[in-house]
């Protein structure tokens, strides 16, 4: 007899989504010009800008919508599958013009690889156009889609993120008196799915930026200032700001010319305009639940530039490190890492151990993201074209070797064989996470229970079974330790981490649960 978790991840299979490894469906961005309209911004550059730098969250499609403001009925739209700087030429942006855009790009996890899943979504409402980009994925999707059809709406797409849409429609459960409140639009949708999702809302001159309760999805502010301002150090509410901008992740907005303000709250939502920026109302979460910020962020999603409540990635990546070697020492001649975003765990690890980093692997950079390939031959493909040995750091060496994850169980293998050619004569393997064993339902494409290798071996049998002389995990414990070793939050109650991958403990219970 299955159990439950076993049907949930067919469940999830059943409905389109696409297992192919450890993968992030997407990032959002957005940005508002403020003052004078027409603005001598470049909204369309700075948002497609934005989408480069959060090119690491998806790679299958992107798209960016922007608006004029109030006098035109219509958006600019410009939309296409494969990477951002192949689809938006300088013809695209030039016809994207606007005082306002959002932009997304993609990696599906609930629908299939297709143009017309690519986001934003627009719909034409009685109130005017409607775009909404959307980082996540709707635990109840299911039930949701069965209320929005049962209303008598169509759907053109498998995608949850177009049921967001289509729940902005609808009339909240209060009425609405002088047009639409869309305050209660979004609140009441927020009441239909409580997570997960960070969304970027806009209408013909607004847009609204939006943090599921739980807070499980990333999503912060910057403020672009004119131009020869200082970008660094703490942000000054009084100084002036040409525009706003909103995104998944800070990395980009230095490129941008906008300094990081701070993340948008759990629950928050935030009214973009004309006249700047104002948070019109925050939901609280069901009961007593903790908030459930996704602690794979900082293990592997985000890039190492980026700021989770208040404190650096890349330093957070460095405890890893240090909490790894404490937990698990091992004696050797060098610490190395699987580039890139197993580096700086390495240089902790190093640092902990008072062994030498030193490169052993070096990385074709004209070769995307293995894990964010969309077909399991393609990422077979990229992980055999990936990595060369730099001979020299490696024959005759005893390698402690630090990785970020390990999912299947299929990449480390290669490498380690690679490293074993090239003349080394230990490989240790070393974990800056714990063992993956349960899928994610809430925009993480990890595969089945089934799929994930740390549910088929121990360590020491995963060790022996992809040629290694040991392998250990970062414990849960310890990842936690590591992540909280410097948050800067107002109150420590405000901290809480979705540890569900690894635990199976789910925020607000199982996704069975939140259906009607």
């Amino acid at each position: 007899m299955e159990t439950d978790k076993f049907a949930l991840d067919k469940k999830r299979l059943g409905r389109g989504a696409v297992h192919t490894g450890l993968t992030h469906e997407c990032g959002v961005f957005g940005a508002i010009a403020t003052g004078k309209w027409p603005t001598e911004l470049e909204i369309s550059q700075i948002v497609c800008w934005g989408l480069v730098a959060l090119q690491h969250r998806g790679q299958e499609s992107a798209g960016i919508v922007t608006s004029e403001g109030k006098c035109l009925k219509n958006f600019n739209v410009h939309k296409g599958m494969g990477m951002i700087n192949n689809i938006f030429n300088d013809e695209a942006i030039k016809k994207l013009k606007g005082n306002l855009g959002i932009g997304h790009t993609r990696y599906s996890t609930s629908a299939a690889s297709e143009e017309v899943n690519c986001q934003p979504f627009v719909v034409h409402t009685q109130h005017g156009a409607l775009a909404v980009a959307h980082n996540g994925e709707l635990v109840n999707c299911d039930s949701l889609r069965k209320m929005v059809l049962s209303r008598g709406v169509g759907l053109s797409t498998h995608s949850d993120s177009e049921l967001i849409t289509q729940a902005l429609c609808l009339n909240p459960p209060e009425g609405e008196k002088n047009g639409p409140n869309w305050n209660a639009r979004i609140k009441h949708l927020m009441q239909l799915a409580p997570l997960s999702y960070s969304l970027v809302i806009m209408l013909r001159d607004k847009i609204y930026a939006v943090r599921d309760p739980y807070g499980n999805r990333p999503l912060c502010l910057g403020k672009i200032l004119p131009s020869g301002e200082p970008l660094y150090g703490d942000c000054d509410e009084k100084r002036q700001a040409e525009g706003w901008v909103v995104a998944s992740e800070s990395c980009g907005f230095l490129s941008i010319g906008a300094q990081y303000v701070r993340e948008v709250f759990p629950g928050e939502i935030i009214e973009m305009a004309q006249d700047g920026i104002r948070s019109i109302d925050i939901v609280d979460r069901p009961g007593d639940k903790a908030q459930a910020f996704c602690i794979f962020e900082y293990v592997y999603f985000a890039r190492s530039d980026s700021i989770f409540e208040g404190q650096m990635v890349y330093a957070v990546r460095l405890q890893c490190g240090r909490q790894l070697a404490i937990e698990h020492p091992v004696s050797a001649d060098i610490v190395s890492s699987v580039p890139e975003s197993g580096t700086a765990a390495a240089h902790g690890f190093s640092r902990q151990s008072g062994i030498t980093f030193a490169e052993v692997l070096c990385k074709n950079r004209y070769v995307g993201r293995s894990f964010i390939q969309p077909s399991t031959r393609l990422r077979q493909l990229a992980v055999a074209k990936k990595f060369g040995a730099i001979s020299d750091n490696v024959r005759g060496r005893r390698i402690i070797l630090v990785d970020d994850s390990i999912v299947r169980g299929n990449t480390i293998g290669p490498i380690i064989k690679l490293l074993r050619n090239a003349g080394a004569t230990e490989v240790h393997i070393r974990i800056a996470s714990p063992p993956l064993l349960y899928p994610c339902y809430m925009g993480i494409n990890i595969p089945t229970r089934e799929e994930l290798i740390a549910n088929k071996l121990s360590p020491k049998q995963l060790a022996v079974h992809v040629g290694a002389d040991s392998l250990e995990y970062l414990s849960v414990e310890g990842l936690v330790k590591a992540v909280r070793s410097d948050i800067q939050v107002k109150s420590p109650s405000t901290v809480g981490h979705c540890t569900a991958c690894l635990t199976g403990d789910y925020p607000g219970g199982e996704p069975k649960l939140f259906e009607w």
